[in-house]
């Protein structure tokens, strides 16, 4: 068989098996969870996040208010989501001197999710957990800073997107809720 045979065939057959995927999905129900322009969407962007503390807690928060507002911040906050945020670090690769040249970061949030105004009435909750490293290099303390500073970030984009899909899950289990 010749590679243009070969490669058309490949073009037909992925064309054909997208069709079939997208007929199979659609007839069993499967719609996006928090598709724009939907409940759950302007649901998300009812939720207010108090300050978290600590730099960890602060990162935290912008993860989960760029994931929550979206493009409309202005919108009315109906819940309010409070977040208890730590972060443990272990050392790991420990050398004969003692010294470690892996670092283990673990990030948890517990979340609950409760209309504004009334933190006794909880609508939902979880517990997320995201864990990362960086490598420690001696005498390159800015390398080591950069890179603690990058899995933070990354440990805070993993758990805002576990919350929010709790969130969306939710309200998408409670529709009246999401209105």
């Amino acid at each position: 068989m010749k590679k243009e045979e070969c490669s058309f065939l490949k073009k037909r057959t992925k064309k054909l098996l997208s069709l079939v995927l997208a007929v199979t999905l659609s007839s069993c129900g499967f719609h996006p969870l928090y598709a724009p322009g939907g409940r759950q969407e302007a649901a998300l962007q009812a939720i207010y996040v108090p300050i978290i503390p600590d730099r960890t807690g602060q990162l935290l928060r912008q993860a989960l208010q760029q994931r929550l507002e979206g493009d409309d911040s202005a919108v009315a906050k109906r819940y309010e989501l409070s977040i208890s945020y730590f972060k443990t670090t272990a050392n790991l690769d420990v050398q004969a001197d003692n010294s470690t040249t892996r670092a283990r970061d673990v990030g948890t949030a517990v979340w609950r999710l409760h209309p504004a105004g009334n933190a006794s009435d909880t609508l939902t909750s979880g517990t997320v957990r995201s864990v990362d490293g960086y490598n420690i290099i001696d005498e390159q303390f800015f390398y080591m800073d950069l890179s603690e500073e990058a899995a933070q970030h990354r440990i805070a984009d993993a758990l805002a997107d576990q919350i929010v899909t709790g969130l969306a899950l939710y309200f998408h289990k409670h529709p009246d809720k999401a209105s």
